[in-house]
């Protein structure tokens, strides 16, 4: 690893991999010292068995015991199940994609969600949770603040956690996180070792302060944690990063198929922010086989992003007003 890497690792990774490891009266005073407002996101899309009891968890322990939290909202990316109803019967406000900024249409992926909740969101820190968490996450929102409310350098946090991997019964312990070991972790060591210290850098646990997340742009599909990783990067410097370990992190493995796209749509958006010479194709090309032959089948993965958020004239205006 870098000298520059490896002081950033040891400096800037703290430890909150449970309630123990925390101090959320001290964090509520340090919120009401610097005047903060904090929003939680859960970006959701057929989310609907564990959605809820992610929004009654954090409403319970950070907006009512400890009032750590102002804003709840569940962004609903055109879910087919009970995702909105179960998030709304559990406290969240819950607003679909495609009611924020309607002007500017809606599109697939999982950054639209992100970048339209930047619209939909007042605090001027935003917490973003992924909706099919599995086990108890109850420390993930505290840990995930504590940084930004400690330390007035740091500007966005990335949760790594270890992760397990589940198929057909058999549970790998750290075996997850595999299009991160496969594909966006030899990237970003190749094209900006300085990074080399992120532990997740696809983790979709993160936290930011608003004028910073404001002025980059959002990929809208899968390539959005590994864009806004580097854009922030480039945004403040290695020293306005920061990361927590969160200890561990359960949810619903995908299956090889799915990892493929979401691996092609990862090395697009490095791609895209990378001084290459060629343009990439846009075009996933894999293969199956029916029994009498392999019968390539093609899936697009091109960059598709939307601007930074204090570039759009109606984002603009409610922040004037």
């Amino acid at each position: 690893m870098r000298p520059d890497a490896r002081a950033w690792f040891e400096e800037r990774t703290t430890a909150a991999t449970s309630l123990a490891d925390l101090d959320p009266a001290g964090l509520l005073r340090a919120k009401r010292r610097g005047g903060h407002r904090v929003s939680v996101v859960l970006p959701a899309r057929n989310e609907e068995t564990t959605v809820g009891r992610l929004v009654a968890d954090v409403r319970e322990h950070w907006m009512r015991a400890v009032p750590l939290v102002d804003e709840l909202v569940v962004v609903d990316s055109d879910s087919t199940d009970g995702t909105a109803a179960a998030a709304r019967a559990a406290g969240a406000d819950v607003v679909a994609t495609t009611d924020v900024l309607p002007e500017h249409g809606t599109r697939p992926g999982k950054g639209e969600a992100l970048w339209k909740s930047l619209a939909a969101t007042t605090g001027d820190l935003v917490v973003f949770l992924d909706a099919d968490l599995l086990g108890d996450v109850t420390h993930y929102v505290p840990g995930l603040l504590a940084p930004l409310l400690t330390d007035p350098q740091v500007r966005y946090v990335k949760g790594c956690y270890t992760r397990p991997l589940e198929v057909e019964g058999t549970v790998v312990p750290a075996g997850g996180g595999r299009v991160t070991e496969l594909t966006a972790r030899p990237l970003l060591n190749a094209l900006w070792p300085e990074l080399a210290g992120v532990v997740q850098p696809l983790g979709g646990e993160y936290a930011g302060r608003r004028s910073a997340l404001e002025q980059v742009p959002f990929v809208s599909a899968y390539g959005v944690e590994v864009g806004l990783l580097v854009d922030l990067l480039r945004l403040g410097g290695l020293s306005s990063l920061a990361q927590v370990d969160l200890g561990v992190r359960r949810h619903t493995s995908q299956p090889i198929e799915a990892l493929g796209e979401m691996a092609g749509q990862v090395v697009a958006t490095v791609l895209a922010r990378a001084a290459c010479t060629r343009q990439p194709s846009g075009l996933l090309t894999r293969f199956r086989h029916d029994g009498s032959g392999f019968m390539p089948h093609s899936s697009p993965v091109a960059v598709d992003e939307r601007p930074p958020m204090i570039t759009v004239p109606e984002y603009r205006a409610r922040l004037a007003g």
